[in-house]
């Protein structure tokens, strides 16, 4: 049995995969362990980041090899991602890897896991399938993100889920003007603007009032947070249209912008929030084909009952 990351290396071609959990909960903890367990089993080398490589090793000291990413192995080398948690730990698993178009395969330890593609009950049949590559891989549309101030580009970024634009203190409304493809469209005060993928659209979005996306739609979303207008009502857009929102110079206060949570930065009075489709997708393994309208009905407990399915016509099967 290999006893050394260096002997592993030189016996076959590994295949690595990574690793990512909430290991401050010890659920997500023990899950990491499994993960491990069962990956070594099958002669694959398990890959974790940062605290989280010593806190699996601290939990279990038997482990076999464990490699340390950005040290033993760095991210274009990694065959998948298998994410322990919620939706928050797949959008961190999406930000540590961004730039690779490694796949992630998110596992549900949190509360709706949205994003997650199964539940902890199906933990080791999850892993079993990575193992032997049964998963498709679906392209999820992302967003570029950037800040100007007076013309330059002070702050570029990214996201998944949604970029917002927010006030910065509570007591006092946020006076933005909305811009689509150019051209103004309207100015108000408000508390922010979210501005969505499809995969945001059941998230913050979601939250505010705006619509729910297919995830196979290309589309921009725009949602005002309690807007003081008349008009301030949800857009959708083409998927190559851009919106830009204007932080007033008439603000009392400032702003902040805020990408899926994660990444934040100050707005001053004048800046300018662009934000276009990102080339660059957010790749998520699927165990099954199935419809986003069960997902919907699964995740958010919808009522279905007296249901009676769609009507066939004469003569069809």
């Amino acid at each position: 049995m290999m006893d050394t990351l260096e002997g592993a290396r030189h016996v076959t071609q590994t295949r690595y995969i990574l690793i990512v959990a909430h290991t401050g909960r010890a659920d997500s903890l023990d899950a990491a362990v499994r993960v491990s367990r069962q990956l070594q089993t099958a002669g694959i080398m398990p890959v974790l980041y940062g605290d989280e490589h010593a806190e699996v090793r601290a939990a279990a000291p038997d482990l076999g090899p464990i490699a340390l990413l950005g040290h033993d192995v760095q991210t274009p080398e990694l065959e998948l991602v298998i994410v322990l948690g919620g939706d928050g730990t797949i959008l961190r698993a999406a930000e540590l890897t961004r730039g690779c178009p490694v796949p992630l395969l998110g596992v549900n330890l949190g509360h709706v896991g949205f994003l997650a593609e199964s539940e902890r009950e199906d933990l080791t049949e999850t892993v079993t399938r990575a193992l032997a590559r049964d998963y498709t891989v679906e392209e999820r549309l992302t967003l570029d993100v950037r800040v100007k101030v007076d013309s330059e580009v002070v702050y570029q970024t990214w996201a998944l889920n949604e970029a917002t634009v927010e006030k910065a203190s509570r007591e006092r409304m946020l006076e933005v003007v909305i811009e689509v493809d150019g051209r103004p469209l309207s100015s108000f005060g408000c508390d922010g603007v979210v501005m969505s993928t499809p995969t945001g659209s059941t998230a913050y979005a979601f939250s505010a009032g705006g619509p729910v996306v297919w995830p196979s739609v290309d589309a921009l979303l725009l949602v005002p947070l309690s807007p003081h207008a008349l008009f301030a009502r949800p857009l959708v857009v083409a998927p190559d249209s851009y919106f830009a929102i204007e932080v007033l110079e008439r603000n009392q206060g400032v702003g902040v912008l805020w990408c899926d949570g994660r990444r934040g930065y100050d707005l001053p009075r004048g800046a300018r929030v662009v934000v276009r489709r990102s080339p660059e997708p957010v790749r998520l393994a699927r165990l099954s084909e199935g419809p986003f309208t069960d997902r919907l009905v699964h995740k958010f407990n919808l009522p279905v009952s007296g249901w009676r399915g769609p009507e066939v016509e004469v003569g069809t099967p």
